[in-house]
């Protein structure tokens, strides 16, 4: 049933206080000081700390507003545990509003400049070219989402202008993501080279699901030129793109997913640096857990009992595995330093199980193995090696 503001926005999805305070169960840390806000491309995230101050004022936006707080919602859980439920109303339903002719020409230029928002803090799936100090995520993959979906809204309400300024943005961001590929390999940066084949993976995926959403037109042009371009070869870009699918598809597919099991454990969002990165590579993020001094001895046994968990869950996947091996290397004493907390059946568990004997391998050694299973594949449709 729709809900009807006091400014006369009628909504049917979430209602905007309510969509704060999700913000604030699964990001706390915004609402604490804890991260930076200030600038233009981190606004976004002043606009929810004002918003959460001044709740009365939720009452007087419009649709543009409203469209703008879903935005800022979603690019700061996306990199969560729980992101906020919005992702169709950014990627079709607001566009299909029955006053979206009034607000359509704000809301697209919006999606272009959410373009350059600085997600840095709000994510730790990232993956980074040192070269040009580059960063990649998948909030490039929501914000291919939500640009698909306003191009699709501007040409069915016959604003081809403002359509092509969001074609072309996508186009550029499709271009950024195949440099960064090509020069990663070029740099023989293997490990982030792995993580940005996960991250492509995704956020051409969400482009593609968003262009089926809309029912584009096969025919199209613009449709050929940019659907399923982690799939198949496509006469507009270099193969690295393919390549790059099938690697992940090979090495990472299995690893990179929603991490039910990290939703359990409410100590993992005290803090942004306890957001989860990209698997298998998650050592980092273990140690950064265990020297936490925000993070009880009961706390990190639940997180650990989580790992176990997400690792029987999701068969041979290692991210867990290594996060293990940081949490624990991290702490004076090691798992014994935690008995005391440890229910015995888990302790035993943590012992003697494979879960266990597959997390001490040192990092070096971890890493090593997927550096030269990268050097030794061979691409099946491109014929590419790394």
């Amino acid at each position: 049933m729709a809900k009807k503001l006091p400014s006369g926005l009628k909504l049917q999805g979430i209602a905007p206080n309510i969509l704060l305070k999700n913000v604030e169960n699964t990001a706390p840390w915004l609402f604490q000081g804890e991260i930076a806000t200030n600038g233009e491309q981190k606004a976004y995230l002043a606009k929810l700390v004002f918003y959460k101050k001044n709740l009365k004022a939720l009452a007087h936006i419009d649709l543009a507003e409203y469209f703008h707080l879903c935005l800022a919602a979603h690019w700061t859980t996306a990199g969560t545990y729980v992101p906020t439920d919005v992702d169709n109303q950014i990627r079709e339903g607001l566009w299909r509003h029955e006053t979206v002719g009034r607000y359509i020409q704000k809301m697209a230029k919006l999606t272009i400049e959410s373009w350059q928002w600085d997600y840095e803090q709000v994510t730790n799936r990232k993956c980074y070219n040192p070269a040009r100090g580059q960063v990649m995520s998948t909030h490039e993959g929501t914000w291919l989402s939500v640009a698909i979906g306003a191009y699709n809204a501007l040409i069915k309400n016959k604003q081809p202008q403002l359509a092509d300024d969001v074609a072309q943005v996508i186009l550029a961001e499709i271009e950024k993501e195949e440099k960064l590929l090509t020069e990663l390999r070029e740099k023989r940066d293997h490990i982030n080279f792995l993580r940005s084949t996960a991250l492509m993976a995704h956020n051409f995926g969400d482009l593609d699901r968003v262009m089926d959403q809309w029912e584009m037109n096969p025919e199209d042009p613009f449709y050929q030129r940019i659907y399923k371009l982690g799939h198949k070869l496509n006469e507009n870009y270099s193969p690295i793109l393919a390549y790059s699918g099938q690697v992940n598809k090979a090495f990472l597919a299995q690893e990179n997913h929603r991490h039910m099991s990290m939703r359990q454990p409410r100590g993992l969002r005290k803090s942004h640096t306890f957001l989860i990165p990209v698997g298998p590579f998650m050592d980092e993020w273990g140690k950064t857990l265990g020297e936490s001094s925000l993070l009880t001895n009961e706390e990190k046994v639940e997180i650990i009992a989580a790992f176990l968990e997400g690792y029987t869950r999701q068969d041979l996947a290692y991210g867990y595995t290594r996060a293990y091996h940081g949490l624990i290397q991290a702490i004076p004493g090691g798992l014994d330093s935690l008995a005391r907390e440890l229910p015995f059946d888990l302790y035993q568990t943590l012992k003697k199980s494979k879960f266990a004997t597959t997390s001490e391998a040192p990092r070096e050694e971890f890493e090593a193995v997927f550096k030269q299973k990268l050097e030794e594949f061979i691409c099946p449709m491109t014929g590419m090696r790394f």
